[in-house]
């Protein structure tokens, strides 16, 4: 466990457009009689580090609901690009040295590994922004185009992020015995940027290889900055659809039961 340093101020950001293309008012839906952006806000707000959780909206809903659980929240453009785009419109004028940007969509987020990716920045000043990643569990989350994978150096820098797969196994045929050769990684949607930095990246255009991989993080990468990875243990659950809320339900439900005895 890291040591918080007295006089950094760390600031948590949820990023709720409703209008989201698979799932109008996603953000809102009912998990367990709470919508999803509030399981997301109170277990952001298990951290160790950070102060203060915010959400930040384009829709007058999604701040009626948050106002209503007692979070505080951001009005914030339609015309937003992205969730970044959204966290820094939301921040710029705001006293802060680190921000977290929180995906909506993970009412299961674990703050522990939120903790993880906050702590490299505390001891290394030349950290601009860090992220979290994880092992790869089967071929089939690999092949899965809507998740990135990545591969770092030695230090835990980021060399490039992906929807398909890298390394390629140029010695093994079956790429199901792949997983058992190397250690592949899946990026986690976890970001910590420092402030400054963030309202940087935000007003850089989209470069090339973004466009391609529609992954806002090569943004970063093709600036020649560094984007450092944290290693977690941290499976997210997202709800993309629907039929994605039955089973977080059911994880829950089961977390509460245990809790309880």
């Amino acid at each position: 466990m890291g040591t918080k340093p007295n006089a950094l101020r760390i600031l948590a950001v949820i990023p709720a457009r409703y209008a989201a293309s698979r799932f109008q008012g996603k953000v809102l839906a009912p998990i367990l009689q709470k919508p999803m952006v509030q399981w997301v806000f109170e277990r952001v707000s298990r951290s160790r580090y950070i102060d203060e959780v915010w959400v930040a909206t384009d829709h007058p809903k999604v701040r009626e609901v948050v106002e209503g659980f007692g979070a505080r929240v951001v009005m914030t453009s339609p015309a937003a690009r992205s969730g970044t785009d959204r966290i820094a419109e939301a921040v710029r004028h705001v006293p802060a040295d680190i921000i977290v940007n929180i995906q909506g969509d993970e009412p299961m987020i674990d703050a522990g590994a939120v903790d993880k990716a906050i702590e490299p920045l505390f001891h290394d000043d030349t950290i601009r922004v860090s992220t979290l990643v994880r092992p790869a569990q089967n071929l089939e989350e690999m092949e899965d185009v809507n998740t990135a994978r990545v591969i770092f150096d030695q230090n835990h820098n980021a060399i490039y992020f992906t929807r398909g797969i890298i390394p390629y196994n140029r010695d093994v045929a079956d790429r199901r015995r792949w997983l058992s050769e190397f250690t592949y990684f899946q990026h986690v949607g976890v970001y910590v940027y420092r402030k400054d930095f963030l309202l940087t990246f935000a007003a850089w255009p989209e470069t090339p290889l973004e466009k391609i991989e529609k992954l806002e993080q090569l943004r970063i990468l093709e600036h020649g900055y560094k984007i450092h990875v944290v290693e977690s243990d941290y499976v997210p659950i997202c709800v993309d659809v629907p039929e994605d809320i039955p089973r977080v339900e059911a994880i829950l439900r089961k977390e509460l039961e245990t809790r309880a005895k």
